[in-house]
């Protein structure tokens, strides 16, 4: 029998993309805290490795008095910097290990955020629940229909509300994924939508991220009935010398590395 490799690009459906995703992270989630923990900080909101922080960007607007729902939340870092600035935050992950790390720091900080497991496909919440919706590199990419997360947002985020999420940049997926030199070589086509996929020897995924492009993000947005305010693209700043795997100094500096869409649903008079 012919051993599969152990990192590829594939399709990969729903059920195979949540079961690689909640395993892999029930159990990467303690050293993942112990890896990063002190660059998220345990409330602080920070869109990703670049180091651009909710507190200086603003792309949520006005959050006191808001009720916040974050997808994909890990350990909740960035609804307890909600909490802090006033909203009403509601954190959800698919990984129980997750959870319980963020149940962990809620003990530890005295800040308690309520903390859901549920599937970002399905969301176990009513319509027009939330003001706002947010995501730091959570659930998006992890899920084989993205486009349902948006349907799914817009669901439950009410009229004037904003969406706002980052992912890895499109652009980085033509890339090897390394941090150093070797990782200024193109190896892909732009447009591959297969998923990346690590896999055991048997050819079951134990880790899946899937591609979209930008347009294919746009076409998800609007076609979820949402409008498209921005796209930001952080750029790397001076003096951050903290590589975080394949985003580094070198690379940031020459490319973009997370892309950051920001959303909102259609107020029922004015749009």
């Amino acid at each position: 029998m012919a051993v599969n490799e152990p990192v590829t690009r594939r399709d990969t459906d729903a059920t195979e993309s949540g079961r690689a995703a909640r395993a892999w992270w029930d159990g990467y989630a303690a050293d993942y805290q112990v890896e990063h923990g002190d660059f998220l900080g345990d409330a602080d909101f920070v869109w990703g490795p670049e180091g651009l922080r909710e507190r200086e960007a603003r792309l949520l607007g006005e959050v006191a008095d808001r009720d916040v729902l974050e997808v994909g939340c890990g350990a909740a870092q960035c609804s307890r910097w909600l909490v802090g600035q006033g909203a009403r935050a509601v954190a959800f992950d698919l990984s129980r290990g997750q959870l319980l790390e963020g149940r962990r720091i809620n003990e530890a900080t005295g800040v308690s955020v309520p903390l859901v497991q549920a599937d970002a496909e399905r969301l176990p919440f009513g319509d027009e629940s939330f003001d706002l919706v947010c995501s730091a590199y959570g659930a998006v990419p992890f899920v084989s229909d993205s486009a349902s997360v948006m349907s799914e947002v817009a669901r439950v985020l009410r009229p004037g509300g904003r969406w706002v999420f980052s992912t890895t940049h499109p652009f980085r997926w033509c890339f090897r994924d390394d941090p150093g030199p070797n990782g200024l070589v193109v190896e892909s086509s732009y447009f591959d939508r297969r998923a990346y996929v690590e896999q055991d020897g048997r050819g079951r995924a134990t880790y899946v991220e899937h591609h979209r492009t930008v347009g294919d993000r746009v076409r998800e947005i609007v076609g979820a009935g949402l409008v498209l305010n921005d796209i930001v693209e952080p750029e790397w700043p001076d003096g951050h010398d903290q590589a975080w795997e394949q985003w580094s100094p070198l690379r940031g500096r020459l490319m973009p590395g997370t892309v950051i869409f920001v959303t909102r649903k259609p107020d029922r008079l004015s749009d």
